[in-house]
């Protein structure tokens, strides 16, 4: 099976899309990212913002209705659920690898 173009995700990404497995604006996304590596992951807003353009363009996320108007709210759709499941068999793989090689 021939790997998708946008494999691997960066860290970023990655947790960005776990983070949009329920609806949330920007900054509980940052929240979220942050929680979800335990604190590695931190980003400002302009480097959450081009990664949410550049996955608004990919068809990963979308924009969904909101309660307050002044709030971006978006979730993750089923070709981003589709790729971050990819990502992470091949991280799966990668570790089995290593693991035997380090036995």
């Amino acid at each position: 099976m021939k790997r998708d173009k946008s494999l691997p995700l960066t860290e970023t990404v990655y947790y960005i899309l776990l983070a949009l497995m329920e609806p949330a604006h920007g900054y509980l996304i940052m929240q979220k990212v942050e929680e979800l590596s335990n604190g590695h992951v931190r980003m400002a807003a302009g480097t959450l913002y081009g990664a949410i353009e550049n996955l608004l363009k990919l068809k990963f996320i979308l924009p969904v209705k909101s309660e307050d108007s002044r709030r971006k709210v978006y979730t993750i759709t089923e070709l981003g659920k589709d790729i971050l499941s990819q990502d992470v068999e091949r991280m799966k793989r990668m570790l089995e690898v290593a693991k035997e090689k380090l036995e």
